[in-house]
């Protein structure tokens, strides 16, 4: 099969397409021929091993995993003799999460049991892939937040692949939605549920006099430091960058009514049944920014690095 391979972390140029073995799956595996797969931010962390802390779960020295990626879209192939789950020509999606699951390759085994699941019947490999790691880490933080109806949250960042996906889940729970984003992109973020949209490039979100319940930094570029005087007395702020929040998350409760939320992975697989019900009733549609083939992988992680795209960047394995 052709997979994306490299032997040590850095830039996207140490990665290259070739011929490698096909996976064979164990008695409790299914074989999986991936259709589709995003290249997220996840997957540049660990295609660079930074920031650091990323190594202690990718390997110390030089990647543990030689194939890169994190989710895919594909169709079981072919079942291990003890698998009950699954069928050969049933659709799936999964995702590893910090893990990987070196999805960027025309074939995976992975567990029955672990983090696949049936792929929702009314979208493509392509729509399927781009439902995953961004609107994974967006319902792994709200589980962890009380949402009510009538609440407000802004969310910087809002037309990225989890920060639209923040844009949804919170508009699905009653929660008023400001979005910070390039004016350009407006239409899309309200049509995504933002009721109200703050320019970047024009305004400092910061600077304004709302106040809200939650905040979140969908880009990892913010702190709470930053954004402290946007919540409310007893908001909470959670980012998707910054190990320092989780020193915040610890301590912060002892000095202040205000909250740092730092989601630990959980569920992954239950939060994945969520993210296919929500996509069959029609409740969340992934953005999709660009499409390239296996063969310019290189291309689309250069392409994410920039931190300029829109939802997700999606690689096909045809």
């Amino acid at each position: 099969m052709r997979a994306a391979v490299r032997s040590r972390y850095g830039p996207p140029e140490v990665l290259s397409v070739r011929e490698v073995e096909n996976p064979v799956p164990k008695d409790h595996e299914i074989l999986i021929r991936v259709h589709a797969a995003t290249v997220n931010r996840t997957d540049c962390h660990v295609l660079t091993g930074k920031p650091w802390p990323m190594r202690l779960f990718t390997g110390l020295v030089r990647p543990a995993g030689a194939v890169t990626g994190t989710d895919y879209a594909g169709q079981v192939e072919s079942l291990g003799s003890n698998v009950r789950l699954f069928k050969a020509g049933d659709n799936v999606m999964g995702f590893g999460g910090v893990f990987g699951t070196g999805s960027h390759a025309q074939y995976l085994a992975v567990s029955e049991s672990g983090r696949v699941v049936p792929m929702p019947g009314n979208v493509t490999y392509v729509q399927a892939a781009a439902c995953l790691e961004g609107a994974y880490y967006a319902m792994n933080t709200l589980a962890q937040w009380n949402a009510r109806e009538g609440q407000t949250a802004l969310v910087y960042g809002a037309t990225g692949a989890i920060g639209s996906a923040f844009v949804q889940l919170l508009k699905g729970r009653g929660v008023e939605v400001t979005a910070v984003c390039p004016g350009e992109h407006r239409e899309l973020v309200t049509s995504l549920g933002a009721r109200k949209i703050i320019d970047y490039k024009t305004q400092d979100f910061r600077e304004q006099t709302d106040r809200y319940d939650l905040v979140v930094d969908a880009v990892g570029k913010s702190s709470f430091a930053a954004c402290r005087r946007l919540l409310r007395d007893e908001g909470v702020f959670t980012s998707s960058g910054g190990f320092e929040n989780l020193f915040l998350a610890i301590t912060l409760p002892l000095v202040s009514r205000k909250r740092v939320l730092f989601p630990a992975p959980a569920d992954i697989r239950g939060s994945l049944m969520l993210i296919k019900d929500l996509v069959e009733n029609g409740r969340f549609k992934p953005v999709i920014d660009r499409q390239y083939p296996l063969e310019k992988i290189s291309d689309a992680f250069t392409y994410v690095a920039t931190g300029q795209k829109i939802g997700n960047v999606v690689v096909t394995m045809d």
